[in-house]
């Protein structure tokens, strides 16, 4: 098995970003399991739970579920009895995702855009009164000015990450920094 092929760490280091595997990148390659993820960081869900909530059939779920806990993206939650009496299995995010240094980077263009439909999923799903905030901007920028200017971002969105465990008593906000070059 190649470097880049094998299981992903059994616990993400908190703030410390890495390349992602081949496997942990095809896992991130799909809209539905990253919708998928999204679901289940804030709460525990089964397969059926997530078929009803993201309106497709529990065997494609199943099959996406699959591919993220092999991934080591969701994981098993202690099983429960659901409201008629049978045995449930949720699932819950590991939030190993977010560690990833640029994991659809070698991915071909349909699959590094994934992230931004799920997002553009998720916003539709909320409706127009989600939106807390957004700036829209241009800016001509050198590469390196690019760099920092990513960089800067990312590590101040890292530090809230890191500590968000600290604050699960206060509402949850989603969101997405996208920087992209415009047609001329």
């Amino acid at each position: 098995m190649s470097e880049s092929e094998q299981s992903p760490p059994s616990t993400p280091e908190p703030g410390k970003r890495r390349p992602a595997t081949a496997r942990e990148a095809k896992a991130l390659g799909h809209p539905l399991r990253l919708r998928i993820l999204r679901e289940c960081l804030l709460r525990e869900l089964t397969n059926k739970e997530l078929a009803d909530r993201l309106e497709t059939s529990p065997g494609t779920v199943l099959y996406h579920v699959r591919q993220l806990v092999e991934a080591g993206f969701l994981s098993a939650a202690p099983v429960r009895t659901g409201s008629g009496g049978a045995l449930e299995k949720p699932y819950r995010a590991t939030r190993a995702s977010w560690w990833l240094d640029g994991p659809l980077t070698g991915e071909d263009p349909t699959e590094r855009i994934a992230p931004i439909q799920a997002f553009q999923e998720e916003l539709d799903n909320a409706g127009p009164d989600s939106v807390r905030t957004y700036a829209r901007f241009a800016l001509h920028l050198s590469e390196e000015q690019l760099t920092e200017l990513e960089q800067r971002i990312v590590a101040i969105l890292d530090e809230y990450v890191a500590s968000d465990d600290e604050r699960l008593d206060h509402p949850v906000y989603g969101g997405m920094f996208v920087l992209h070059r415009p047609r001329d």
